[in-house]
């Protein structure tokens, strides 16, 4: 079911090849963003027209009016499940505790007497965030989008989710619960790249946004890839993945069942094991066959996620070994079940998320760790971090600096222009002197 890469001995290289022998799945974000380009200018050049349009030929229902009415959004709170609700409410309460605690603060540093540069943060004006609606539904990916853009301050904030047939042309009602439940009224019910389109340029019905973020396939990345420069985007973010850095302290049942909880979500998502322990690999390739004989959706998601190539068994020599391969492979969520499993994690250096141990398995931050749950994929944990309050977030510097703080500094800043050959530069530093440019103290 699950394939394996023999990386011990001399075959685990150094360096950038190493990340070349490691699984991935086929993600052509480029291919995708010509198919994606006339759909997005549909939206431009028709505004809602397009995305009525693009509801009946995608989603099949033909929809009367794009934005969700208030009273969709009061019946689906009204109706939702108590225990769901409940649940909802407790995996908001976790976030903001976490999400609040990030929000930096205006800082002013004294570079020299009379001169200060200080660094002010400042929320982006108006966010459009998206919610898959496609194979699942995902409440969750509400709350990791809308706590950090409201604990950040961002003014306005509006959010889209595909149009369910099966819902009257209304996204699905436990996402409009979430929204309600969040204080978010301004709800779209439009999905992919005709979402993105929507909030890149705005629409009879919908005001443009600055930024725009939130998971979603291919067509979602592809989109984002094409409005990138004319608004903010968090990430390209490309089929989940999940990999566990073992050895044979870990328990082949959780190991399996961690596997198998990522490979749910998507055909293409990844599960990744790296081990220096050949029984616990044996083990969890037997473990896997029972586990997924007992749940839910295997010929159509699990099983083509972890017969696929994004997906292995990696053999290592040791634990060392298993570091260097899980930072070359920069995964989504990394957990690490090993012996002093937090010592370990505080060595990893590229990864989304680290989970430590047994106790803190994935499924917890997709739901109620506090951690947020839209992180980098496809080896962009290397250079990105996941969604956060800084995401919504702007430093601007703002300098501050008497007569005698830029005196005390003008023969540097005049050398540097004419160093430059910028010589308007220097000029615009002597015109506020009635005398020669001093030569410093």
């Amino acid at each position: 079911m699950i394939s394996r890469i023999d990386l011990r001995g001399d075959a685990l290289v150094e360096g950038p090849a190493l990340r070349d022998l490691l699984p991935r799945a086929d993600f052509d974000v480029a291919a995708a963003l010509e198919k994606v380009r006339p759909i997005c200018e549909d939206v431009h050049h028709r505004g809602d027209a397009a995305l009525i349009d693009a509801a009946e030929r995608f989603d099949g229902v033909r929809l009367d009016q794009v934005r969700v009415p208030a009273a969709a959004l009061t019946r689906a709170l009204e109706e939702l499940d108590p225990a769901v609700r409940a649940a909802l409410e407790e995996s908001i309460r976790r976030a903001r505790i976490v999400h609040r605690e990030q929000r930096r603060q205006t800082h002013t540093t004294q570079v020299v007497p009379g001169g200060t540069v200080t660094e002010k943060w400042v929320p982006v004006d108006r966010v459009g965030l998206y919610a898959p609606g496609g194979r699942s539904v995902y409440p969750s990916s509400v709350i990791m989008n809308v706590v950090p853009a409201q604990e950040a301050g961002v003014g306005s904030v509006a959010l889209a989710s595909p149009a369910q047939a099966d819902f009257g042309g209304l996204p699905h009602p436990t996402i409009l619960a979430a929204c309600a439940l969040l204080g978010v009224d301004e709800v779209y019910a439009a999905g992919g790249a005709t979402a993105v389109a929507m909030f890149a340029y705005g629409t009879e019905s919908c005001a443009p946004a600055t930024m725009v973020t939130g998971p979603g396939n291919i067509w979602v990345a592809a989109a984002k890839r094409y409005f990138t420069g004319r608004i903010g985007i968090d990430a390209e973010a490309g089929p989940t993945e999940i990999a566990v850095l073992a050895d044979d302290t870990a328990d082949p049942v959780h190991v399996a069942s961690d596997l198998i909880s990522q490979a749910e979500h998507d055909p293409l998502a990844a599960a990744v094991l790296v081990t220096d322990s050949v029984d616990l690999a044996d083990a969890v390739e037997k473990e896997l066959e029972p586990q997924v004989a007992a749940t839910k959706h295997v010929d159509d998601r699990i099983v083509p996620a972890l017969s696929g190539r994004q997906s292995a068994i990696v053999l290592v020599d040791g634990v060392d070994e298993g570091l260097k391969v899980v930072d070359a492979y920069g995964a989504e969520h990394l957990e690490i079940q090993t012996a002093d499993a937090a010592a370990v994690a505080d060595r990893v250096r590229n990864a989304g998320a680290i989970f430590i141990g047994p106790w803190a398995p994935v499924s917890l931050g997709d739901y109620a760790a506090g951690s947020n749950h839209v992180l980098p994929t496809g080896g962009c944990a290397c250079h990105s971090s996941g969604l956060s309050v800084q995401s919504f977030l702007r430093g601007i510097h703002i300098v501050d600096y008497t007569q005698d703080a830029l005196a005390e500094v003008a023969h540097h800043v005049v050398t540097l222009a004419e160093a430059e050959d910028l010589p308007a530069h220097g000029a615009a530093i002597k015109a506020r002197f009635d005398w020669k440019v001093p030569q410093g103290k």
